[in-house]
């Protein structure tokens, strides 16, 4: 029994959907980027991003995006956390471990009434919204008064099931331990929950 879930998104341009590497696209929508290759389904749980692959070619296509692609700041990056608090505390969502990076999100989250899709799909949407409402969202300048903002997220999501308290520490501690991979220091967030929040037992596999 899943017991609660590691997701990662990215923002947009960060990784294409037919990345060398794999992503979790079934299609590409724009026919600039099919010229680089189909869309490049995996249904691997482990990170593919350290395989070897074009990089020449990866860049390239990322230069043909409508849009540059979207590198959070610091304000940016807090600005989201607002938003997913706000998410959270609405919604009911227990979120165990989080780490906002400039290209991409590691949450960990318990298991909820929402389906994981949907409720990444309302994450991206709450932290969007605020960005917007604090003047940070970052295609503000590209949208005229009235217009929506262009999506600043890459549609889907890279998801792990977690089944057991191994698994979600596991889990938990990687997302903490991510931002030291780019020279950076350990996020903490106050919406953030301890383990003993969720609300089944986890002693052993589900």
């Amino acid at each position: 029994m899943v017991k609660a879930y590691h997701i990662i998104f990215c923002s947009y341009g960060f990784w294409l959907p037919n990345d060398p590497r794999g992503s979790w696209s079934n299609f590409i929508g724009a026919w600039e980027l099919l010229r680089f290759g189909k869309a490049t389904k995996t249904q691997t749980r482990q990170s593919v991003a350290g395989h070897r692959h074009d990089q020449e070619m990866r860049e390239a296509a990322k230069r043909k995006l409508k849009y540059p692609p979207v590198q959070f700041t610091g304000n940016q990056a807090r600005s989201i956390g607002f938003g997913f608090a706000d998410f959270a505390q609405i919604s009911g969502l227990n979120v165990l471990a989080c780490t906002i990076l400039p290209e991409h999100v590691h949450m960990v989250i318990s298991r909820h009434r929402y389906k994981i899709e949907y409720a990444t799909n309302l994450l991206k949407g709450a932290a969007s919204h605020k960005l917007a409402s604090d003047n940070l969202h970052p295609f503000a300048s590209l949208a005229n008064e009235g217009e929506r903002l262009p999506k600043m997220w890459a549609r889907g999501q890279w998801k792990v099931y977690l089944n057991s308290y191994e698994d979600i520490v596991r889990a938990i501690k990687y997302v903490e331990d991510n931002p030291l991979k780019e020279g950076k220091q350990r996020q903490v967030w106050g919406f953030v929950q301890p383990i003993s929040a969720l609300s089944a037992p986890l002693s052993g596999r589900g």
